[in-house]
């Protein structure tokens, strides 16, 4: 039996600036989509004519392609999370749930993404565990900063384990802000994607946005503040149960990490694991669980990914 399908996507009434974005320089955007999904499609005027298994998918690629060529142009990587939103199934993302930072919108791309932040902003707690390249932490910090600009929190409160679940940073050279910004970075880097670098800095030395590593934790309570755990699957079970019991009033957290990447010794059970156990039901506490389909980087990872799951080497939770 074959497996050619067949789509039709017409835009009647759209502009030439409008079809240009969508086609891209030299058609090179239908080439990519061409590329992804093993199809073959062919364009007279707004009237695209699609071929091949995934014209389904390819016909959904190019409406949303279309929605967003309206507020300007389109780069290969809008392409390349339209075709990952495509396969991802659901409806294209929700503004309602787009996080409004000071250098514009962050939507979740997929039902998980849009999951992921429905949670965020109506649990205390939420783990949001997965692969690399699924948006967990750059959609949290995108969180938080939309929580401090509301009001909603007082502070944002970045947290890590650094080096290993240990956190043995004195063979580092420098003091103790340069042994631990390099494992700090992600976070840095999305928080100056957001609000920029000089507010990032000002922020910073008034201590309204924190970033410490794990151990910096103990003993404190933490009232009003927005508090994030990345990489939380090289926590230790008593490190994580630490982090967890610092959640004070007026608070939310998000835990993310990927329990297939843990660093820890073979004989300590990660805590991010066992949390995701022991917690299961509690009231107030949501999970979001991301596969290999909902990775939004480079289309090398995402097929990295699924080898890894396919291999045992990297099977999901």
């Amino acid at each position: 039996m074959s497996t050619a399908a067949e789509a039709v996507v017409d835009f009647p009434d759209a502009g030439n600036a409008r079809l240009a974005a969508v086609c891209g320089p030299l058609d090179e955007h239908l080439r990519q989509i061409e590329g992804r999904l093993g199809l073959e499609i062919r364009r007279r005027a707004g009237r695209f004519a699609l071929q091949g298994k995934n014209a389904e998918a390819g016909a959904a690629v190019l409406r949303r392609l279309f929605d967003r060529a309206g507020s300007g142009t389109m780069t290969p990587e809008d392409v390349h999370l339209a075709i990952q939103e495509a396969g991802m199934g659901g409806e294209p993302a929700d503004d309602e749930l787009a996080v409004q930072t000071l250098r514009g919108r962050v939507r979740g791309r997929g039902p998980n993404q849009q999951q992921y932040l429905q949670h965020m902003r109506s649990n205390d707690l939420t783990f949001g565990v997965g692969p690399a390249g699924t948006g967990k932490t750059y959609l949290a910090v995108a969180c938080a900063v939309e929580a401090l600009q509301r009001d909603q929190v007082r502070r944002i409160v970045l947290v890590r384990p650094a080096v290993e679940a240990g956190e043995r940073l004195g063979f580092l050279p420098g003091d103790l802000s340069q042994k631990v910004d390099p494992y700090l970075r992600p976070m840095y880097d999305a928080l100056y994607e957001m609000i920029g670098f000089d507010r990032v800095g000002r922020l910073i030395e008034r201590n309204i946005i924190e970033i410490a590593p794990l151990a910096f934790m103990r003993g404190r309570t933490l009232n009003e503040a927005f508090i994030i755990l990345d990489e939380a699957q090289n926590t230790t079970v008593e490190q994580i149960k630490m982090f967890l019991t610092r959640i004070g009033f007026g608070s939310r957290a998000v835990v993310t990490g990927d329990i297939t990447q843990t660093d820890l010794p073979a004989h300590r059970q990660s805590g991010l694991r066992h949390a995701l156990e022991v917690l299961a039901g509690v009231p107030g506490i949501a999970v979001t669980r991301f596969t290999a389909r909902d990775v939004v980087r480079h289309p090398l990872v995402q097929s990295i990914v699924e080898a890894y799951e396919r291999s045992g080497g990297g099977s999901a939770p």
